[in-house]
């Protein structure tokens, strides 16, 4: 499962709620179970968008995603490269057993995930450039975390 998957996606589910302090970066909480997204948990966060206040994910979108290389995540490589971890050990977490990032970039993508925001006005120029896919994507989850 790819942890920052946008809300719209097939099979998406709500993995964590994000909140911070205007003008800093936001933190996840997390759920203890995964709630499928629904149309009313979408109109719930109105007006704001749902992947500025949801932590979603659902499956890896592989080749439809500009940061999937062919064999990995390349956005999970960059975070763990850029950020500095968040929290000294992984937080509870309801996918971890089927998380790409987990399984590719093991507990250092886990130390940095409170802090990743699929659809944010992060502050940090190195989560803007993590972000950032290494190539043009059409569409999907790679435009989603394009920083504005």
């Amino acid at each position: 499962m790819c942890p920052s998957a946008g809300a719209a996606a097939e099979g998406a589910v709500v993995i964590g709620i994000a909140a911070g302090d205007e003008g800093g970066p936001p933190r996840v909480a997390y759920l203890e179970a995964p709630l499928p997204v629904t149309p009313e948990i979408l109109v719930a966060t109105a007006p704001v968008a749902p992947n500025r206040v949801l932590r979603t994910a659902a499956a890896c979108a592989e080749g439809a995603c500009g940061h999937y290389d062919g064999h990995a995540c390349t956005l999970a490589t960059r975070l763990v490269a850029a950020l500095d971890p968040a929290v000294d050990r992984p937080p509870p977490c309801a996918i971890r057993a089927h998380c790409r990032w987990w399984r590719q970039e093991g507990k250092a993508a886990c130390l940095r995930c409170p802090i990743v925001v699929t659809d944010s006005d992060d502050p940090r120029e190195a989560f803007r450039e993590a972000a950032r896919p290494p190539s043009p994507a059409a569409g999907g989850i790679a435009e989603e975390l394009r920083a504005p």
